[in-house]
């Protein structure tokens, strides 16, 4: 699920890195590098509209393997502090890369749309925003959460964020909207979307759970 250790040490993570000391302008590369990481996703997911399984075909191209969802034990064989591929950060979690790249592609396209008042109705464009912001944002902290290894909480926020995520879809079926041809059109390109996101997240949580109930003589 994260690149975090399994005991769930927050301390841990900063230690891993060594001596690494990085100045705003190694930070600025760095975080330009997982904003590509995003775009990256998201163009794969694109090309992957049509496909079933997209979310599993996608994370091949990302060569995320199993073993890079599940938790290790944060050791790096490493001794080059200074290669940004050698330092973890929330960032590069491939459920914060999926999620903000699902979130993105909505946001991009609702975002053209919604700005003609004659196309959406402006309450239900900000309504529809404000509703899209508040799922990231508790999506990005149930993903905080995994990554210090507090599932029961990630679980928790990644509730919150299906509960905001299914106020999302009741904007876009309320009936006033079959009127509004634009707005049945992007809901019926965006309803596959708001799905995978909630289809990722019940994943993550399923494994929460399994680490939740595994005996803690299992852990050794």
């Amino acid at each position: 699920m994260s690149n975090s250790n399994a005991d769930g040490s927050a301390e841990n993570q900063w230690e891993d890195r060594g001596d690494l000391a990085w100045n705003e302008f190694d930070w600025e590369r760095y975080l330009r590098e997982q904003d590509a990481v995003i775009q990256r996703y998201l163009s794969f997911y694109e090309a992957c509209a049509s496909d079933a399984e997209r979310i599993d075909t996608v994370a091949e191209k990302m060569e995320w393997g199993t073993e890079v969802w599940e938790e290790d034990d944060g050791t790096d064989d490493s001794d080059d502090d200074d290669d940004p591929d050698d330092v973890y950060t929330l960032h590069k979690n491939p459920v914060y890369i999926s999620t903000k790249a699902i979130y993105l592609s909505l946001a991009r396209s609702w975002g053209a749309l919604s700005g003609d008042a004659a196309k959406v109705p402006q309450p239900l464009a900000m309504a529809l925003l404000s509703s899209m912001h508040r799922g990231e944002e508790q999506a990005a902290q149930a993903i905080h959460a995994l990554d210090f290894g507090d599932y029961a909480m990630a679980v928790s926020l990644f509730k919150r964020a299906m509960s905001v995520l299914n106020s999302s879809l009741a904007l876009l079926n309320a009936d006033t909207l079959a009127q509004k041809p634009h707005v049945h059109a992007w809901r019926e390109q965006a309803l596959p979307r708001f799905f995978d996101l909630r289809e990722v997240w019940l994943r993550v949580i399923a494994e929460c759970r399994d680490e939740l109930e595994r005996p803690a003589d299992e852990e050794n």
